[in-house]
């Protein structure tokens, strides 16, 4: 199974362009969006190029392609223009029988279960660490970063996660999980 995993776009068609770009250029099996796909939320300022109707028609070309997680900046709207589900959480089973957890924010991952590896969005900081047997990571945002200024990607490869940057490739962390 190979990921290729992003978070809070927040309607940015610059950025969106630039990750489905290396998206369609590799053989993923899906693109995991981690919520906070469209609107830029009342506490974040306007994105680079915010234009969440050309950034739902890109992602909306390869909706059989996509599992997207609720974000707090999604609403029931978000789900009409969108032509795949959005949904509030979802564990997947590698080929390995690894269970990898997928939720928006950092709280609620209970409700996963124990999973192998837990992907988060929701903070805009790039997080890869280990915890109670469990690895956990987040993108951070590909349009609005906090705590770094890098945008990152996360590629999930079997039984390995890589964080790069989302403009220079670079690597940036990494580990099995």
């Amino acid at each position: 199974m190979k990921l290729f995993v992003i978070s809070d776009i927040h309607g940015s068609v610059k950025y969106a362009s630039i990750a489905l770009e290396k998206f369609n250029k590799a053989h993923y099996d899906n693109l995991v969006i981690l919520g906070d796909l469209y609107y830029h939320g009342p506490r974040n300022p306007l994105p680079e190029e915010y234009n969440p109707k050309e950034v739902s028609i890109k992602l909306n070309a390869i909706k059989d392609q996509i599992i997207a997680i609720n974000g707090n900046c999604d609403a029931e709207v978000d789900q009409m223009i969108s032509e795949f589900p959005i949904e509030k959480k979802r564990v997947l089973i590698t080929p390995s029988n690894k269970k990898i957890g997928l939720i928006h924010g950092h709280h609620g991952v209970d409700e996963l279960g124990k999973c192998d590896l837990y992907l988060t969005g929701h903070t805009h900081i790039s997080v890869l660490e280990q915890k109670d047997g469990s690895v956990f990571a987040n993108p951070g945002s590909i349009s609005l970063p906090k705590a770094e200024k890098s945008r990152n990607y996360i590629i999930v490869n079997n039984d390995e996660i890589f964080i790069y940057d989302l403009l220079t490739d670079e690597l940036i962390n990494r580990a099995k999980y």
